[in-house]
């Protein structure tokens, strides 16, 4: 019974989460929306992963068109907020400011809902049952935010990764390059020698 309790009481504090992998243009935006109740706990967190300088504007709205967060030129981040009312909220990812590079973003967007009111019956409200609640939604927060933290090291790494190819690809080439500059006066150096020793007869 006390199992099934639990499970009931983690499967209320669990979080939904869903992630995306998107390219916004250059000179564009993409947006993208959730419909959540007053009381709602939602949360964003994005990572340009490629593209330009790895910034792009970030914008939530909500229903009633009031500006929840605005960030210009970010990186990363995270922002979280409650629902002040019923309707559609909107995320918003702008590359306007670039002029030919697209950026390519992952992003999450969290979902807690409001917890409802649980009818106990013979249950009693007791000290341990609150305790039980809270720890159980300091678990799943802590579950939730070691995804996040998972989710973004493998972006990391997969940057520094392509910046690592990158920069093992430039020196690679600037070796040949080194290497074929060095043969060049070599071969030169020895034709000019050969040509100053050289004894000319005259006829």
């Amino acid at each position: 019974m006390k199992i099934f309790l639990y499970t009931i009481l983690l499967g209320l504090f669990i979080k939904e989460s869903i992630q995306y992998f998107i390219t916004v243009d250059a000179h564009s935006e993409e947006c993208f929306f959730d419909r959540a109740v007053a009381g709602t706990k939602l949360g964003l967190m994005f990572e340009v992963v490629e593209g330009g300088f790895l910034d792009i504007d970030v914008k939530i709205t909500g229903p009633d068109n009031k500006v929840i967060y605005q960030g210009d030129r970010e990186s990363n981040g995270k922002y979280t907020f409650a629902t002040h009312m019923d309707g559609i909220y909107k995320y918003c990812f702008s590359n306007k400011m670039s002029t030919m590079t697209p950026k390519i973003i992952m992003f999450s967007m969290d979902v807690t809902e409001s917890q409802p009111q649980v009818n106990n019956g013979n249950v009693n409200a007791t000290a341990d049952h609150n305790k039980l609640e809270e720890m159980i939604n300091e678990l799943s927060n802590s579950l939730t935010a070691v995804k996040h933290e998972q989710e973004y090291m493998e972006i990391r790494e997969r940057i520094h990764r392509a910046i690592n190819d990158n920069t093992n690809s430039r020196v690679v080439m600037w070796s040949f390059f080194e290497a074929a500059v060095l043969l060049t006066m070599t071969v030169g150096q020895v034709y000019y020698l050969k040509r100053f020793f050289e004894i000319r007869r005259v006829v």
